[in-house]
């Protein structure tokens, strides 16, 4: 007989939420069903037989990037339709499912973890699926140029990484990157809000530390937005619009960027309008 699970750990390997975090905050608001009933506590055991259910409105994408990639794309104006789209950092695929639902002709979907993409997504004829591949590896010889680039990465640096990813862009195209300050602040900052970051100073230099990062290497930042929804623990995150504007990347030393002290950076009026 199959053992009995948590409720949250359940919700979490049924791929019906991200995050034990998130099914326990939506279980205290009493949006989860078993069989029919309203769950009320975390800890309660459920069979792999067990009906369990989210109540309200059903979840448009497989993960809750999908709702974060969407309000970029919005905010920015940029459409996916027809494009080749690679996706850093696919994990489960919310980033992926909103892509592909809005068009994308084909979408390469690399992450370093395995077996984490939706099955539905794994499964479809327009997805290439790349797993156990790190971000620092990609090169523009084994997936060609693409269209448009999004990444959604964790306990890395995006400015660790801005080579690689710009090194798969074509000249000309977007790259859509969300900065979780977690993970780019010091880790002194870190520790001292428990992986929590809530100072919107912290916030600012991250982003535009960010920025200056791929802009070493000739990309334009053309704006930028905080994310509608909040990472898994709480954090606030960003969103931000870079085009890579060079044919070839430029030699550039990261490690002495200037930290710029911007202001909180909120909805800025990114130009709108085709890629030429």
């Amino acid at each position: 007989m199959a053992s009995r699970r948590r409720l949250d750990a359940e919700l979490v390997r049924r791929k019906i939420v991200d995050s034990r975090s998130e099914a326990q905050r939506l279980i205290e608001k009493r949006a989860v069903t078993v069989n029919g009933s309203i769950a009320d506590k975390a800890a309660r055991q459920v069979d792999p037989g067990d009906a369990i259910e989210l109540v309200g409105p059903k979840k448009r994408y497989v993960s809750r990037g999908g709702d974060k990639l969407a309000a970029a794309l919005d905010a920015f104006g940029i459409d996916p339709a027809g494009m080749t789209v690679l996706d850093a950092g696919a994990s489960t695929g919310g980033f992926t499912d909103c892509c592909l639902q809005r068009g994308a002709a084909r979408v390469i979907a690399v992450d370093v973890g395995y077996n984490q993409l939706h099955e539905r997504l794994r499964s479809h004829e327009r997805v290439e699926s790349h797993e156990r591949f790190h971000v620092k590896d990609l090169t523009p010889q084994q997936f060609g140029l693409v269209d448009l680039l999004v990444a959604d990465l964790s306990f890395i640096s995006l400015r660790s990484v801005a080579r690689p990813l710009l090194s798969v862009v074509a000249p000309g195209a977007d790259l859509v990157v969300l900065v979780k300050p977690q993970f780019e602040a010091g880790r002194s900052e870190v520790s001292k809000g428990k992986g929590i970051i809530t100072d919107p100073e912290i916030h600012a230099r991250t982003v535009a530390e960010v920025s200056e990062a791929f802009e070493a290497l000739g990309a334009t930042r053309l704006g930028s937005i905080e994310s509608p929804i909040h990472g898994a623990q709480g954090n606030t995150e960003f969103l931000v619009w870079f085009r890579r504007s060079a044919s070839e990347l430029p030699d550039a030393d990261l490690g002495g960027a200037r930290i710029v002290g911007e202001a909180r950076i909120v909805g800025e009026s990114p130009p709108r309008g085709t890629r030429t």
